[in-house]
């Protein structure tokens, strides 16, 4: 199995960006623990702080991975472009946030690209990546979208 985990703009800083949001954990070090508690699992992590690299990096994989892990981060509020690359790709994409996003500025509690998405997973720190990828490693084979 092929997981690729692709984060957005500013997620290069996790470990040094607003702690109290994001935690104090490198996303490396969280990587390195994920590929360990997954060890059957291929997990490829991609970052970029461009918009259509993120796109270019879902189209590379999205028709051969099993499924994308995505936090758009702040590209989440405003792309449709991220959502049209999403709703093109044949693998599953799952939507990702380390924090929940009601709780922080009203302009995030809108996701343009949650609609594109099989599911959205919000609000448990790092976590909610391995929750992510306990999803797509267990499940039955069902229709990608509705």
């Amino acid at each position: 199995m092929k997981i690729q985990i692709i984060n957005g703009p500013n997620l290069n800083l996790l470990g040094k960006r607003e702690p109290g949001i994001y935690g104090s954990e490198s996303f490396e070090s969280f990587l390195e623990a994920l590929r360990q508690r997954f060890v059957d699992v291929q997990i490829d992590f991609y970052q970029s702080n461009v918009e259509g690299e993120l796109i270019d990096k879902m189209q590379e994989v999205g028709f051969e991975y099993d499924g994308i892990v995505l936090n758009a981060g702040a590209y989440t509020h405003t792309s449709i472009a991220l959502q049209d690359c999403i709703r093109s790709v044949t693998c599953p994409v799952i939507e990702v946030h380390i924090s929940n996003v009601y709780q922080r500025e009203s302009f995030r509690h809108h996701s343009m690209i949650s609609c594109a998405c099989i599911g959205v997973i919000a609000g448990f720190g790092l976590e909610s990546y391995q929750l992510a990828i306990e999803y797509l490693t267990t499940r039955v084979s069902r229709p990608h979208r509705a």
